[in-house]
């Protein structure tokens, strides 16, 4: 049941990596400038923030299992509808059409696979979510990298055509699954709810988890308005840190890579679109391996440690990377691929840091009745600082390059502000960064109620 519901974040990854080897061929096949490109790029994230703040209160109203199948749908028609886009109007419509799925999946998705899931292993079973977004990010760098074609440039088509495959197996995978028992429970249909529980549970525990159900749609029924929450005052803390982790997350420019890492792999100097298509794909499989290595490690090093190694190692990584694009011309062919390698480095910190803790935090920093809306600020503040980062990059490239009087030198000055941004985060790390490792719900709230500072948060466990 969770492999099927998983597939939700196999589109979600493949739909959001799939545009980074379309967008060299889309180029001459359109005529595209750099700023139509960002605008086709951003308004499928624009998509996903209108997704995602509709999907909360959709599923509550349809189902989980209903949203996900609607989302299936989306996936779908979504693929077909991008890859049949006759112009520049249609694709953009397409792109936001699409957004809207990967919103709904990454709200809907995670939530069913909790909800489902035997106690014992339901933290395995959710993390395969985040694991399948980065096997969706490969298989899409795979599927375009088949694809690509120097010699023809419509062959960004079916590099989108590809998106239906997984989205049948969610679609018809989906219809023959039940219901989250939680949701059924809280429309007060208990008797389908423990039908389905006594399928999947361990009988021993099947009174237990009944009973903390019905706890949770309490507390739930409880939670706090948006309102009520930002007039908290001990709530400024936890808001401030949610919004931060985000911006640091994006802000240092990963979905700059993963979005256009084949157009960034053409400026390094890879002779044609297949060639720098085939070098992201070596980014795809850094990031599922290192996103697999995060799981094993993000509870031993705890909170704290693991953003300082994180950090520090995407600082050099971007410092690196600006170095070889600025002395690029007298690199020689060396230049290429020291950028290659500078990016994996990057990938590589990045996956295993601050990948998967943004969103380990936004879900430990607030106590149990606010914690719908916090994550929904922090879910909010991601789609928000992708999109914006985004939609700037080649403008930010353009004014270093009118600034330094070559293309490499923008390109060195964009990757540049990305290290600073890391170096900010690293600064604003040592004064608000929490450890939260091994706290509970009620501590956290209590140190927030009491005025405790984020720094002290769980200091008698941290070692930084």
């Amino acid at each position: 049941m969770a492999a099927v519901a998983a597939t939700g974040g196999l589109l979600f990854g493949f739909d959001t990596g799939v545009i980074s080897g379309a967008i060299p061929f889309m180029k001459l096949d359109f005529k595209l400038d750099d700023s139509q490109v960002e605008n086709i790029t951003t308004l499928g994230l624009i998509g996903a923030v209108v997704g995602a703040l509709v999907s909360g209160w959709v599923s509550d109203k349809a189902g989980r299992k209903n949203v996900i199948l609607v989302s299936a749908i989306v996936f779908l028609t979504g693929a077909l509808w991008c890859g049949f886009a006759t112009s520049i109007a249609s694709l953009l419509a397409a792109r936001f059409y699409l957004g809207l799925a990967i919103g709904i999946a990454s709200f809907a998705t995670p939530l069913y696979i909790a909800e489902i899931s035997p106690a014992k292993i339901r933290g395995t079973l959710v993390s395969m979510f985040q694991l399948l977004i980065t096997v969706g990010l490969l298989a899409a760098f795979l599927s375009d990298s088949f694809f690509a074609d120097n010699k023809n440039v419509s062959s960004w088509r079916p590099m989108f055509y590809v998106g239906v495959v997984p989205a049948l197996i969610l679609l018809i995978g989906m219809f023959f699954l039940p219901e989250s028992p939680r949701w059924l429970l809280s429309r007060g249909r208990e008797a389908e709810s423990r039908h389905i529980m006594e399928k999947t549970e361990d009988p021993s525990v099947l009174e237990s988890e009944m009973a903390r159900l019905k706890k949770d749609i309490l507390e739930a029924s409880q939670q706090m308005s948006f309102g009520e929450t930002f007039r908290q005052k001990w709530m400024v803390y936890p808001l401030m840190l949610a919004i931060c982790i985000m911006l640091f997350q994006q802000a240092v420019g990963i979905n700059t890579i993963i979005y256009y890492g084949p157009s960034i792999f053409l400026k390094a100097g890879f002779e044609g679109n297949e060639a720098a298509i085939m070098a992201s794909v070596s980014v795809g499989v850094i990031n599922v391996i290192f996103t697999i290595l995060s799981l094993f490690v993000i509870d031993k090093l705890g909170r704290r440690k693991l953003y300082f190694l994180g950090m520090g190692g995407i600082f050099v990584s971007l410092l690196l990377i600006a170095g070889c694009f600025a002395f690029l011309p007298h690199l020689g062919d060396f230049g290429r691929y020291a950028i290659v390698g500078a990016m994996l480095l990057y990938i590589a910190f990045f996956a295993v840091s601050m990948g998967p803790l943004a969103w380990v935090l936004i879900t430990e920093v607030f106590p149990m009745k606010v914690r719908g809306v916090g994550s929904s600020i922090g879910s909010l503040s991601n789609w928000l600082f992708n999109s914006i980062v985004v939609w700037t990059f080649f403008k930010v490239i353009k004014g270093f390059t009118s600034l330094l009087g070559s293309d490499d030198m923008g390109t060195a000055g964009a990757f540049c502000s990305f290290a600073l941004v890391a170096a900010i985060g690293l600064v604003w790390g040592i004064k608000f960064l929490p450890e939260t490792k091994g706290m509970s719900l009620e501590d956290i709230e209590k140190h927030w109620k009491n005025g405790g500072k984020p720094a002290d948060l769980g200091k008698q466990s941290a070692k930084i």
